[in-house]
């Protein structure tokens, strides 16, 4: 109920979703506010306002319904002989080209280990493995943070992606001043310390036209191809792009800029949290093994 209400402000269309009459939803209302003593909704031109109450209670409903859905996901894939899933996520980007050929893997050597990817999480991913919404994240750079366990991947270059078509499509590198006027598509303009501003734009004192904020790399993938500005994004993640003439791919700078890419997992003891870590060993030797996930999305 408190779900379907955060949902929409009136009692008519969360009646709808609960499949329940109008005045069924409104004595449940009622009858709740009436057991906790604490008032939930005010009405506003016959549109419900919830109360800080209701919307603490909607969070909690949402993290119990999710919880619950897994369960119900868990128990099926027990009757399927696992025993364990791994919720992971990809930072940032929607990249699991690599994804199939690892669970084939996983299976031959751990059978009774599954993976879930939950990629509403990629915002935010360091604090979804607190939360224990996800139970591994992928990500670049280090993580200096207690309670997790990094696994090291593989590294990767970051590159300045532009349409085949573009003035500096042929370049070997890119320097700072070539990118001067350049409209330029970013996913966050937050600097970051080991990335293309601190250590291309800044230093040079030469900066692109920052014309749009787009924070899914897909989205500046397809906008690059259309030629309507360059970026600067991870060369793995978007090699399928690259495969296929669509975008370009040019060092960022003389020396170019690599990243490393880590597994990070929760540093507890617990069944669970030793059954994700011990994932994480698992990919990274796997990627050791078969040269990285790049190679693999090649």
């Amino acid at each position: 109920m408190m779900v379907a209400l955060a949902e929409t402000p009136r009692v008519t269309e969360a009646a709808e979703k609960l499949r329940i009459t109008p005045s069924a939803l409104s004595h449940r209302i009622k009858e709740v506010e009436r057991r906790l003593d604490v008032p939930l909704f005010g009405r506003i031109h016959k549109r419900l306002r919830p109360t800080p109450a209701a919307d603490y209670l909607a969070q909690v409903a949402n993290r119990l319904l999710a919880d619950m859905l897994r369960a119900e996901d868990d128990v099926r894939r027990m009757a399927r002989g696992v025993s364990h899933v791994v919720r992971l996520v990809v930072d940032l980007y929607n990249a699991y080209q690599w994804l199939p050929e690892f669970l084939r893997h996983l299976r031959e050597v751990e059978p009774e280990m599954g993976i879930e990817v939950r990629v509403a999480a990629a915002r935010n991913t360091l604090s979804s493995l607190h939360e224990r919404t996800v139970d591994l994240i992928i990500v670049s750079g280090e993580i200096n943070q207690a309670g997790t366990v990094m696994e090291h991947l593989f590294d990767d270059q970051l590159s300045f992606i532009m349409s085949p078509n573009h003035r500096l499509a042929g370049n070997a590198y890119i320097e700072g001043s070539d990118i001067v006027g350049e409209d330029f598509i970013t996913y966050t303009r937050v600097p970051e310390p080991d990335r293309e501003y601190a250590r291309l734009f800044r230093p040079s004192n030469c900066y692109p036209n920052w014309t749009e904020t787009v924070e899914v790399p897909e989205a500046i993938v397809e906008m690059v191809a259309a030629g309507l500005g360059i970026s600067v994004l991870s060369s793995w993640a978007v090699s399928g792009a690259i495969g296929s003439g669509r975008i370009v791919a040019v060092r960022v700078g003389e020396q170019g800029i690599s990243l490393p890419w880590y597994a990070v997992t929760r540093s507890g003891t617990s069944f669970e949290d030793q059954c994700n870590q011990r994932l994480a060993t698992i990919l990274a030797r796997w990627c050791r093994d078969n040269g990285g996930i790049m190679r693999r999305t090649g």
